[in-house]
């Protein structure tokens, strides 16, 4: 039998559904969410200053059991050494950008706050620059002894492993390598 989930990271591009999945995960094993976004910004969108941010991180990383969505690659492996868990979104880009469209066009943040109605020039150009990024973070990922680090690479993957978890944080077993 696989190994409980305690400590579980959900990172990935922007728009790969970090937020919506790290929802839905909390909802079935019932472990306690931070969304990353809720640290770092205050009402409107603005970057709280670096030492709260480094503070608030600190303190949810504290905890014995928690799910911590987002995709700061400067704390990175701050959260990755405390995790035993590294949930690692990787959908194709058109999927990022439509679905940044989509978000940002309806208002559906799942942690509120009140995003343009139109995905930023900076936005768009993250997801797209995002496929480095993410090599350099699974290669970085893979240097923490001990994590269970789980790719998936879109929607069909994620539902399957949904299924697969059990209530009180059991993990399926080994996912398949990054291509």
């Amino acid at each position: 039998m696989p190994s409980p989930m305690r400590r579980v990271l959900i990172v990935g591009s922007p728009g790969s559904g970090k937020s919506t999945l790290a929802l839905e995960l909390a909802r079935r094993t019932g472990l306690p969410l931070v969304h990353l976004d809720d640290l770092y910004f205050v009402r409107g969108w603005v970057p709280v200053e670096r030492g709260l941010w480094l503070e608030r991180l600190q303190h949810a990383l504290e905890g014995e059991r928690w799910i911590v969505d987002g995709n700061f690659s400067s704390t990175l492996l701050q959260r990755a050494y405390r995790a035993d868990t590294v949930i690692f979104l990787n959908p194709p880009r058109w999927q990022c950008i439509w679905r940044a469209f989509w978000r940002e066009r309806l208002g559906r943040y799942p942690h509120g706050g009140h995003p343009p109605k139109w995905p930023s020039r900076a936005l768009l150009l993250d997801i797209w620059g995002f496929p480095p990024q993410a090599a350099w973070q699974l290669a970085q990922l893979r240097t923490v002894p001990g994590l269970r680090l789980v790719v998936l690479a879109g929607d069909r993957e994620v539902r399957a492993f949904l299924a697969s978890c059990e209530p009180g944080g059991a993990a399926p077993g080994p996912q398949r390598p990054m291509k």
